[in-house]
């Protein structure tokens, strides 16, 4: 039984696990977006509705004035939505009696009743864990890893401002659902991710940062990709080459300049584009000679001719263009982005370009800059073939089960707790 917040960008990776369950003889359940149903149904995978008033929960951050106030609105609005996940998926426990779970990262009510049921259950990160790490910058402000004496202070004093915040911002929302379910609170956030006995990062070395001290629990698959199947537009043969993919966020936020941005002056560069819109109404994009604007378009059809992607840094469609080999410009607007671009420039797998610095000139060098990093984007490909993927995922899921058949066989079958 998978549960996930109301975001396509955290659905799609699962769906390939769950279809390798399915292919090795397990039924697997989805609760998620109803708006995805119908694309879920086809692929033999069983899916039902997230409550309809968490689903329409929708973040709010790009409102806010300021990075801080940003971070602050994204884990209010986690901290709403676990007070209404918590009831939506005990009472489908109550009906389907699952033998493991598998919970998004952000759904932090849906954790904690996994944690009070008693079952196996695991948890999933579609974008880098927020973990601290002797060999890593503090999570957040995207910083370049700094090594030395120099590093160490750096990261200690930004360690202790960042994880501080984000500890006082978050762990109200956490602890309040604990506390019903009879649950210890947490100090710190990162205790949450602590309490699943199986956490799979859809990443892997390469792109983030090689540490040695890895939680025990955590397994590092890299990135699952899947989208529902469509087919190739009419028109997409008719741009010529060479074509860049520019992407926005499939959840509202301060990107459409990028966008615009990128049609104003890569055609007069020499390229061709094609964009996605997502949240951004198409229409409103003015797209010149050789170029298309469209809301969603399958990326893996696209990413077999463009030379280059242009996008805000979320790991869904970095990690996509990556697999693929093709190196990517990150423009950061927030959330976990900073962290997203900077490994971009770190693995010489692209190029990172600040917001404040984006313009039609800065845009075109930084899009001539990635294409020659080309084989650092290949090689980060050959990084996340190696850790396995939906394949690895679906083993380390499987691990967990057999705690549930020896409690059914001694005929000791945990409920969920009211």
């Amino acid at each position: 039984m998978a549960y996930t917040s109301p975001a396509r960008g955290h659905l799609y990776p699962l769906v390939p696990i769950l279809l390798t369950l399915v292919d090795g003889g397990d039924t697997c359940v989805i609760q998620t977006l109803s708006g995805e149903l119908d694309h879920l149904a086809a692929t033999g995978v069983e899916a039902m509705a997230l409550d309809p008033v968490l689903e329409c929960s929708q973040l709010e951050d790009w409102r806010a004035r300021s990075p801080r106030l940003a971070i602050r609105s994204a884990l209010q609005t986690f901290g709403r939505r676990a007070l209404l996940e918590a009831p939506d998926l005990e009472r489908t426990i109550a009906a389907r009696d699952p033998d493991v779970l598998l919970v998004d990262i952000n759904c932090w009510g849906a954790a904690t009743v996994a944690e009070a049921s008693g079952r196996p259950w695991a948890m999933y990160s579609p974008y880098l864990l927020p973990l601290p790490s002797r060999d890593a910058p503090p999570y957040g402000p995207g910083l370049a890893p700094l090594h030395g004496p120099l590093g160490t202070v750096r990261d200690a004093l930004v360690r202790r401002v960042v994880t501080g915040g984000f500890d006082r911002a978050a762990l109200g929302g956490v602890n309040a659902v604990r506390a019903v379910r009879g649950l210890p609170a947490l100090q710190r956030f990162g205790g949450l991710l602590a309490r699943a006995p199986l956490l799979l990062s859809f990443t892997a070395e390469g792109f983030e940062y090689p540490r040695s001290d890895w939680p025990g629990n955590i397994r590092l698959v890299g990135p699952i990709n899947w989208s529902p199947p469509a087919p190739t537009p009419a028109w997409l043969p008719e741009l010529p080459d060479p074509l860049v993919l520019v992407a926005c966020s499939t959840e509202r936020q301060a990107d459409a300049r990028l966008l615009q941005r990128a049609l104003e002056a890569l055609p007069a560069a020499g390229f061709s584009v094609i964009a996605t819109s997502a949240a951004h109404d198409p229409d409103s994009f003015r797209a010149p000679l050789h170029s298309r604007v469209v809301r969603f378009i399958s990326h893996e059809i696209v990413l077999e001719r463009v030379v280059c992607v242009v996008c805000h840094g979320g790991m869904g469609i970095t990690q996509k263009a990556l697999a693929a080999g093709v190196p990517v410009v990150a423009v950061p607007f927030g959330r976990d982005q900073l962290e997203t671009a900077r490994r971009v420039e770190v693995a010489r797998a692209g190029v990172r370009v600040p917001p404040r610095q984006l313009n039609g000139a800065t845009l075109v060098h930084a899009v001539q800059g990635a294409i020659r990093r080309r084989p650092g984007a290949l090689r980060v490909g050959r990084a996340y073939a190696a850790a396995g993927g939906a394949t690895a995922a679906a083993a380390a899921i499987k691990g967990l089960f057999s705690d549930r058949i020896n409690r059914r066989a001694h005929g000791n079958t945990p409920t969920a707790r009211s």
